[in-house]
């Protein structure tokens, strides 16, 4: 039996259209119907899936001698599916994550650098130091801050979209073609130091960034227009920061997901399957506190540190709750 008529046999013993296992190889329709056609043959990557969907050797598959109810099955069939990542798709995951860490960094920027007018304007306002009235001033500053949130929202939208292709890779057990790993480590390696610094450099401005209002504390009476400006000096240290810190973090998540190490492992990949709607319900809870608190106290100078504290807590919460399912 030919090896077309065994991806026949195969798929439609399992119950599966063309449409579910292309999906499950990552391939088109038309792929399948070309095996299945003997008008195209299967590169290895694909063969080496194959055999663990099928649950059956690849001898089984690429030798025409031998016959699928002859064949020993290998495998168990309610272990999860690996997928493999060939060298060609682990280049092109790292350029993403390269263009994502990027947007998604400028996005958070924006998020975080999005109320600094309206705090300006409206402590301007309220202290005499601009000709504007209390409605001018808060209603120019929430058109800005809308505007920035509109951007970073939209940045957010297009990198996830573009993410959708690379999920399994983060999220499914993945086995790596030859010279994968010896890539990826390489490129990691040469990046290392950029890592360091970047991280050195987001920290140190996120813990250096209250000193402004300090000083204007000290040097310059309460309630004067330096410590408005302090404030918004504070967000633009953290906010450039935390963009420093996103953006390394998010590529060096790259290296260690196609290596899968740190939260990539395969016991953390099943874990933080069952963990991902607590997250999701997390962070709307905390964004809603957020807008509701905000806009009941138009107090945006202060609203803003619910989001370091909350990115403190989730690490808490989602602990417990890790702890919890372990328990049950």
């Amino acid at each position: 039996m030919i090896l077309a008529d065994k991806i026949i046999e195969l798929r439609k013993k399992n119950g599966w259209s063309q449409e579910e296992l292309a999906e499950k190889l990552d391939v088109s329709r038309q792929s399948i119907s070309k095996w299945e056609g003997a008008q195209s043959i299967p590169d290895m990557n694909r063969i080496i899936a194959m055999s663990k969907i099928f649950g059956v050797s690849t001898d089984v598959l690429l030798k025409d001698e031998l016959e699928l109810t002859d064949a020993p099955q290998t495998g168990d069939p309610d272990e999860p599916l690996t997928r493999v990542v060939t060298l060609e798709d682990a280049y092109q995951y790292l350029e993403y994550k390269n263009m994502a860490s990027g947007r998604v960094a400028i996005g958070v920027l924006l998020c975080i650098l999005s109320p600094v007018l309206l705090i300006v304007l409206s402590g301007a306002q309220e202290l005499g130091q601009i000709a504007l009235k209390e409605n001018q001033a808060v209603g120019l500053g929430l058109v800005v801050l809308f505007i920035l949130v509109g951007i970073a929202v939209a940045l957010f939208v297009t990198t996830g979209i573009k993410h959708s292709h690379y999920e399994y890779i983060e999220e499914e057990l993945i086995e790596t073609a030859y010279g994968v790993s010896g890539m990826v480590k390489e490129r990691r390696e040469r990046y290392n130091s950029t890592n360091t610094r970047l991280l050195t450099f987001g920290i140190v401005l996120c813990v250096i960034a209250v000193i402004p209002i300090f000083l204007s504390l000290l040097f310059f009476e309460e309630n004067s227009m330096a410590q408005v400006i302090s404030v918004g000096v504070l967000l633009v240290l953290v906010a450039t920061g935390v963009m420093m810190i996103v953006r390394t973090a998010i590529i060096w998540g790259g290296f260690k997901a196609l290596l899968e190490e740190g939260d990539y492992t395969r016991s953390e990949k099943t874990s933080n399957k069952k963990l991902a709607p607590f997250a999701s319900i997390y962070w709307l809870a905390i964004t809603a506190g957020f807008l509701a608190w905000s806009f009941i106290t138009m107090d945006w100078g202060r609203t803003w540190i619910i989001w370091p504290i909350a990115g403190v807590l989730f690490g808490v919460v989602m602990g417990i709750v890790k702890m919890l399912k372990n328990k049950g």
